[in-house]
C-alpha cells in the first residue's frame, strides 16, 4: 500500500513540472516576455534552464529515475522562482492576494518535495516494491 502511495504521489508532483516545462516549450515568446515583465537578465539562459529543470525533474519523478536528486533538484529550483515570480509584499489587491496564495502553493510543494526526498525508498521504483 506504501508503494502505492508513493507511485501517485511522485506523479502528482511531477506533473505540474512537466507540464510546466512543456508549456515554456511550447510558448517560448510569451514566457520570454513574462520573465522580461519581472526584470529578469539573460531570459535565454534562464527560461532554458528553467524548461530542462522541470521537465527533466518532472519525469524523473514521474519514472521513478533517481526521484529523490530529482525532488531536491525541483526544490532548488522552486527557492528562487517563488521568490521572483511571487513576490507578493511588493503588490497590492487583487494581485497581492493572488501572488500569496501561489507563493504559498509553493512553498507546499516545496514542503511535499523535501519530504518525498527524505522518506521515499532511495532506489525509487525498485525500492518501492
Amino acid at each position: 500500500m506504501a508503494s502505492m502511495g508513493i507511485m501517485i504521489g511522485r506523479i502528482l508532483l511531477g506533473q505540474i513540472f512537466l507540464l510546466a516545462g512543456i508549456h515554456k516549450m511550447m510558448d517560448w515568446q510569451g514566457m520570454s516576455a513574462y520573465m522580461a515583465s519581472q526584470g529578469m537578465p539573460w531570459i535565454p539562459f534562464f527560461l532554458t534552464g528553467a524548461m530542462l529543470v522541470e521537465t527533466l525533474g518532472g519525469l524523473s519523478l514521474i519514472l521513478g529515475i533517481q526521484p529523490r536528486i530529482g525532488a531536491l533538484v525541483l526544490t532548488a529550483f522552486l527557492i528562487p522562482a517563488t521568490l521572483i515570480f511571487h513576490d507578493f509584499w511588493t503588490l497590492e489587491d487583487p494581485q497581492r492576494s493572488l501572488q500569496m496564495i501561489m507563493f504559498q502553493k509553493n512553498l507546499a510543494i516545496m514542503g511535499g518535495l523535501l519530504l518525498f526526498s527524505i522518506l521515499s525508498p532511495a532506489g525509487g521504483r525498485q525500492g518501492e516494491r
